[in-house]
């Protein structure tokens, strides 16, 4: 099980998705408040606003691939698998950009002073690439 290369890769990519729900995914400086846009929510001093669906589907992309390790005999199954875990990382892209791009129509009104984008925002994209070498391996 663990000596197929695919194995190692859905490993790598389950284990960097896990980092990103620990880890901020963009950072705000917005009217004298720091912000931080997490997997389950965008925080700052007394704001809070749930970012749930992003979270769930974060869930789901490390739970798919944990489950795919564990079919290694069934390698079709595993492809499927592979494909289901593609669309939810390009899911939880989506969601990052939405959450990103939007928090101007969230703070309508106020100065945003600083905005970037945290390093495990980069996490789903590299989790991407390693599901395709896995599929493909």
């Amino acid at each position: 099980m663990i000596q197929r290369i695919q194995t190692l890769y859905l490993l790598v990519a389950t284990i960097l998705m896990a980092m990103t729900l620990f880890f901020p995914i963009a950072e705000y400086h917005i009217a004298g408040v720091d912000f931080e846009l997490t997997a389950f929510s965008l925080s700052g001093a007394d704001v809070s606003e749930s970012t749930i669906f992003m979270g769930i589907i974060m869930v789901l992309a490390i739970l798919v691939p944990l489950v795919t390790i564990f079919l290694f005999k069934n390698r079709t199954l595993q492809i499927r698998l592979c494909a289901v875990e593609a669309v939810l990382l390009l899911g939880s892209l989506v969601f990052i950009g939405l959450y990103y791009w939007l928090t101007n129509r969230l703070f309508e009104g106020l100065e945003i002073a600083h905005k970037q984008f945290g390093w495990a925002a980069i996490m789903p994209v590299l989790a991407l690439i390693l599901d395709l070498m896995a599929a493909r391996a």
